[in-house]
């Protein structure tokens, strides 16, 4: 899908005037996300998407995305919605380019299209990508791409020609449990995959 910031305001007004009564807050709201951008001295209005970086962005648009929740749910769909990125569950390749066809229809309703890059229709013995995960009827793996992005940021805290001190140590404690914390877990078949990446940490080190 579209990114957040192409969420047009009048459809994150609506979906909160379903879950939000009062008309303080609500103007409120409405006067954040108006607020103007400046670029190079010169003012822009906004009318579509939230603040960048805004600790209320990610609710807003999620709010926003509920009406595809409920839409889907409407018409049978079993789903997996994470932010902008979701999965639809059917059980052929008809009913998912029914539901293609579904989703891209009520979105386009809020403004928003689908990514063609990240957009397919898959089937779950090929497998497909979600969440950094490579997901197929056998394994929930890191993807290639998560994969890279944990030897970048240790390649980036570790050198080989010294020993390394206890700052740099803790920094590289850090990013491993940040990735152990998301990608090891009962759902997860990851751990090829974490011994490789503990020999290669090692070695770097």
């Amino acid at each position: 899908m579209a990114s957040f910031d192409e969420i047009p305001h009048h459809v994150i007004m609506t979906g909160l005037r379903h879950v939000v009564a009062d008309g303080n807050i609500l103007n409120l709201i409405e006067r954040l996300l108006s607020a103007s951008v400046m670029e190079e001295g010169v003012t822009y209005p906004t009318t579509v998407g939230t603040p960048q970086g805004g600790v209320l962005s990610p609710l807003l648009a999620n709010i926003a995305l509920n009406f595809l929740d409920w839409q889907l749910d409407l018409a049978g769909y079993r789903f997996v919605r994470y932010a902008d990125g979701f999965v639809v569950l059917c059980r052929s390749k008809h009913e998912a380019e029914e539901a293609h066809s579904f989703v891209e229809r009520y979105i386009t309703d809020l403004g928003l299209t689908l990514s063609p890059e990240k957009t397919k229709i898959a089937r779950f013995p090929d497998g497909f990508v979600f969440l950094g995960f490579e997901i197929t009827h056998r394994a929930r793996r890191m993807r290639k791409k998560s994969v890279e992005k944990y030897k970048t940021k240790i390649r980036g805290l570790t050198t080989r020609c010294h020993n390394l001190d206890a700052k740099a140590m803790v920094k590289i404690n850090s990013v491993i449990r940040g990735y152990a914390n998301y990608f090891a877990s009962e759902f997860s078949t990851v751990t090829r995959q974490f011994r490789y990446l503990d020999h290669w940490t090692r070695k770097r080190i």
